[in-house]
């Protein structure tokens, strides 16, 4: 059974591993950040230390908190079934609220994170009314790269809860690469989200509202993530 195996190209996490013992793995943690985040804000301590990864992306809320934080990551869902073993990008498993892409019989077994380059950093940061045991009102996935002189060149901007799964950005991704991360860089960004967002009116916020958040988390995430890019996160 994979438990947290590092490999020549990445780190494999079984899909079984509580979220506790990923979030106190000091040498996973370290190389991605923003997923440690993620699983950090999966219900109490208590339920931390017996869900997992897996079940949280199986179960395909709109909401999960890990999901984002592995989609910018670029992490791979590892899946076996009657028909064999296959691979699949970790934003292809949510299909739609409790609703995900695994055929009968099928079952994810582990989670590859590939290598991030050199100078990445990764975040995630949700909303809720509570500090904790809530869902989010809007969580952010982003994972961006810098070179030597700290200009972007390339990231990758995720959102949960503002639609029927957790989506993918480029518009926002594109706003980051090629600058310093700057104010105006930061400002297109925040635009971008807020325009890829479909919310839906419920109880823990209205369409408006998680609209306007979309663009202020994606951006607090992206300041976090380049923060951590820079060595000072």
């Amino acid at each position: 059974m994979v438990t947290v195996r590092q490999e020549p190209d990445g780190w494999r996490v079984g899909a079984s591993v509580a979220c506790m013992d990923l979030v106190r793995h000091r040498e996973f943690a370290a190389a991605f950040a923003g997923v440690v985040d993620g699983a950090n804000w999966i219900g109490s301590i208590q339920v931390r230390s017996r869900a997992s990864m897996g079940g949280n992306l199986c179960n395909a809320s709109p909401a999960a908190d890990s999901v984002p934080a592995m989609m910018a990551v670029g992490a791979i869902a590892s899946i076996e079934g009657p028909t064999g073993r296959r691979e699949a990008p970790v934003e292809d498993i949510p299909v739609g609220p409790g609703k995900n892409s695994l055929a009968p019989g099928e079952l994810v077994v582990s989670i590859f994170f590939p290598n991030l380059p050199k100078r990445s950093g990764s975040a995630y940061i949700r909303f809720t009314p509570r500090t904790e045991m809530d869902i989010a009102v809007v969580g952010a996935g982003v994972a961006l790269t810098l070179d030597d002189s700290g200009i972007c060149t390339a990231a990758k901007v995720c959102l949960g809860a503002v639609a029927e799964k957790a989506i993918v950005v480029p518009e926002a991704a594109q706003a980051l690469i090629g600058t310093a991360v700057d104010e105006a860089a930061l400002a297109k960004l925040a635009q971008a989200a807020s325009a890829a967002a479909r919310p839906i009116d419920d109880k823990r916020g209205t369409k408006i509202f998680r609209t306007k958040l979309a663009g202020v988390i994606a951006r607090r995430t992206a300041e976090k993530a380049l923060a951590r890019a820079r060595g000072n996160g």
